[in-house]
């Protein structure tokens, strides 16, 4: 990821919260998402170097972003783990379903386990069974954790999923 894709990584992902969470959020939340504050925040943290060890990755087709990921260590809190985390996946809704984020994931993957990482753990919200299904087709399996996460007073857990990584 370059710069110049900030714009439409953020475009991605704001259209993805509010396709994906869409009756998991509340609407008035997901309505209220900003694609140009989201850009703000993005561009302010890529030239702070995006995160201490943050990989972004894009996918496009014929020269346009059509997905963006995210990975890097493992948070434990604000604890930097010797695990691989998932931390964003998002494709243009029009994407969605011909491959893109099964590519984005197993790059993320490939390059987490060619970091030295063994296993990737990832969050998903516990009612976003299509999100769930998505992973567990990739080889992630729930391991049990939750996590509570609230939006607008309504309870929307997330729960972890891992997989291990080939080397």
């Amino acid at each position: 990821m370059t710069l110049t894709d900030v714009d439409r990584v953020c475009e991605i992902r704001v259209h993805g919260w509010q396709h994906a969470y869409r009756g998991l959020l509340p609407q008035s939340y997901l309505d209220a998402l900003s694609v140009a504050e989201d850009a703000v925040r993005r561009r302010a943290r890529f030239g702070e170097g995006g995160g201490a060890g943050v990989v972004n990755l894009v996918a496009e087709q014929a020269g346009r972003v059509v997905g963006w990921a995210a990975h890097g260590a493992y948070r434990d809190g604000e604890v930097l783990t010797a695990d691989a985390e998932l931390y964003a996946i998002y494709v243009d809704t029009e994407w969605l379903g011909r491959g893109v984020g099964r590519a984005l994931l197993q790059e993320s993957a490939r390059r987490a386990a060619a970091l030295g990482y063994s296993r990737m753990y990832l969050w998903v919200l516990k009612g976003n069974a299509t999100a769930r299904r998505f992973y567990e087709r990739a080889g992630f399996h729930a391991d049990g954790a939750e996590a509570p996460f609230e939006v607008e007073g309504v309870a929307v857990p997330e729960v972890r999923h891992f997989g291990h990584l080939r080397r």
